[in-house]
């Protein structure tokens, strides 16, 4: 059937904005120890509900239909654990562990009403629960009895940062991940192996030693071998993230994973896994390779069995989690042109697993011959080095176009992180009405190997400036973009970009698109939580010293000349951004009469969850493209 020409952005497009608002955020699937419950968080709106699903029982559950279930430990995550017919979760009004079994029941409390909790993690005996505690500033890893009868301790104290523990076989060794300012955990982290003294009411910290990381490596998930021989975890201390074993006998250390390729992800949040070890000790592990990922199985004798050529069919995969009494691996999987799904992958015969969708996070009435496939990028940036990232081709299977398309650059945050080809809504929000999307993956993203990420290191405000904007030409260059209708847009992080954008380049960008932005670095470092209180010590360097860096990088600094149309916007009690960032911003714009538009939503922090605003978001978005890109 021949295609119907329309002019590209207003192509009808399938994924409409109350489709976006409606649909679920699906996180941390994980096993009850029977191996017979699996369950997984859903974000719905502003709320997380722990769903289950029993083996004798096909059809889910609502384990927490009336406490919303959400950890509040830096930026989240962590939320809730299985074991022993328990559900042990953190609520998100009061930031207490609770306890609820899985037969029924009412949730009870088990830590006192203070503080903040995630990472709930239970002892193999079932006896006692190890989370991550924070209260006026102070973290630790603390320790309670799974019935709530003791008050808890704290079992580690002294470093700025915890996250991460995981108990050994025997119950009487936990592992976890620590570190201190100025560091982030994918800068500079330790793994450290503590034996517990188990004869008193609660466990105390017997003795413990650091036994991985250092100041030039980043470690990221312990994880015990169910042999209890060996201790697992990612490095990247040969510059990428591979799998490592420590023999717990001997102390000796063998790297399990080769080449360049990232095995583990930035912990931006707890409770973040890329990596499961199954019963028979064959390790389910995700492999990314820019920006793709891929499952593979590693197992004791040193070989390694790809599952791509099963024709899985995804290429962004998090959260591995294996049963305890099968070779079967529960997984949140995705692809460019696929929504999120929960999988139960079975592995009993690894040359042909058997794959179970448990959930889907929308309706999927989309056909992929509809959407757009992500494609890698590199082009050559300002200073003669390579830059890298996804672009997304305008798409549908009833429009085209004629010419070139405009093209939105979609900044991702961090900004050490990285945009990979998982499900992408807002790029294929953009696609799928006719627009080309670029998400740069400029230097100082991770996935690239550790050097690149540390490009970025006291060049925040020129590397992701420079090689969006060369990354955007490079494609209209290739007859991929028009050069005339370019649009910048993100995030946090993503926002200064966009904002320290127009001022560096004003004229370049047709429009632009902010959200909670930073626009003052020197308020960031005073206002923003303690997670990222000494980010910019690396991104700008440490002050007072670096004060003039700071303020050549601060937007509000130089928002006279920013001249382009721009829509801003906000959470209300964003306390990573907070408002006041947009609100000076938003005061220059106006001064001046820069078309802009201001939207400041109630009840939102650092990113929109409630659908009412999501759909609000996307709605707007698309009006101010129509008028500011489309028919200007």
């Amino acid at each position: 059937m021949a295609r119907e020409q329309r002019m590209f952005g207003l192509w009808p497009s399938p994924i409409t904005p109350a489709a976006l608002a409606a649909a679920l955020r699906l996180n941390e699937p994980a096993w009850d120890t029977d191996g017979r419950t699996l369950a997984w968080v859903e974000g719905r709106s502003d709320r997380g509900v722990v769903v289950a699903r029993h083996a004798d029982e096909p059809a889910t559950r609502d384990l927490t239909p009336e406490i919303s279930v959400r950890a509040f430990v830096g930026y989240g995550g962590g939320d809730f654990t299985l074991s022993h017919g328990a559900i042990f979760f953190v609520a998100q009004a009061d930031q207490r562990i609770y306890r609820q079994d899985l037969a029924g029941g009412p949730a009870r409390p088990i830590t006192p009403p203070f503080g903040a909790a995630s990472s709930p993690a239970v002892s193999p005996d079932g006896r006692w629960l190890a989370f991550v505690h924070t209260f006026e500033g102070v973290d630790c890893i603390a320790i309670v009895d799974t019935e709530g009868q003791h008050w808890p301790a704290r079992l580690a104290l002294g470093r700025d940062f915890y996250m991460q523990p995981a108990w050994h076989p025997d119950g009487t060794r936990l592992a976890w991940v620590e570190w201190d300012h100025p560091s982030m955990p994918w800068d500079s982290t330790e793994l450290r192996l503590a034996t517990l003294d188990t004869s008193g009411p609660l466990p105390r910290i017997a003795s413990s030693s650091i036994v991985a990381g250092g100041s030039e490596s980043a470690i990221f998930q312990p994880l015990f071998t169910r042999d209890g021989a060996g201790l697992l975890y990612v490095s990247d201390e040969t510059g990428w993230g591979h799998l490592y074993r420590r023999d717990l006998a001997t102390g000796t250390t063998r790297q399990l994973t080769t080449g360049e390729a990232e095995h583990g992800t930035p912990a931006w949040m707890h409770g973040m896994r890329t990596f499961a070890e199954l019963p028979s000790g064959t390790i389910a592990a995700v492999r990314s390779v820019a920006g793709f990922h891929r499952l593979v199985l590693l197992d004791s004798a040193g070989g390694e069995r790809d599952l791509e050529p099963h024709h899985l069919g995804y290429t962004s995969f998090s959260a591995p989690a294996a049963s305890p009494a099968a070779e079967r691996l529960a997984v949140v999987a995705s692809g460019g042109q696929q929504p999120p799904r929960i999988l139960d992958i079975d592995l009993a015969d690894p040359a042909a697993p058997r794959v179970e969708v448990l959930r889907r996070s929308d309706s999927e009435l989309v056909p992929a011959a509809a959407l757009s496939a992500p494609q890698p990028v590199t082009w050559t940036s300002f200073d003669g080095e390579p830059a890298h990232g996804l672009y997304y081709p305008p798409a549908s299977d009833r429009f085209e176009g004629r010419g070139a398309p405009p093209l939105v650059v979609l900044v991702h945050g961090g900004p050490t992180s990285q945009v990979t080809a998982t499900w992408n809504p807002q790029a294929q929000f953009f696609a799928t009405r006719g627009y080309a999307v670029l998400l740069p993956n400029y230097r100082g993203s991770t996935g690239y190997g550790r050097a690149y990420m540390q490009k970025l290191r006291r060049a925040w405000g020129i590397y992701d400036v420079e090689d969006s904007r060369t990354g955007a030409l490079a494609l209209a260059e290739r007859g991929l973009a028009d050069p005339g209708r370019l649009v910048i847009m993100g995030g946090s992080a993503g926002g200064f970009t966009v904002l320290h954008s127009l001022v560096q380049y004003p004229g370049t960008y047709k429009a632009a698109i902010c959200m909670f932005g930073v626009a003052n670095q020197f308020t960031l470092a005073a206002d923003t939580h303690k997670f990222e209180a000494r980010y910019l010590d690396s991104l700008l360097g440490p002050l007072p010293e670096a004060a003039a860096v700071y303020r050549e990088r601060s937007p509000i600094f130089h928002a006279d000349r920013i001249r382009d149309p721009i829509a801003v916007f906000q959470g209300e009690i964003d306390r990573v951004v907070p408002r006041e960032q947009s609100d000076s911003i938003v005061a220059s714009l106006r001064a001046r009469g820069v078309p802009h538009e201001y939207h400041v939503y109630p009840g939102e922090g650092h990113g929109w969850r409630k659908s009412e605003t999501i759909e609000h978001f996307y709605r707007t978005v698309e009006a101010f493209l129509r008028t500011h890109v489309l028919y200007a």
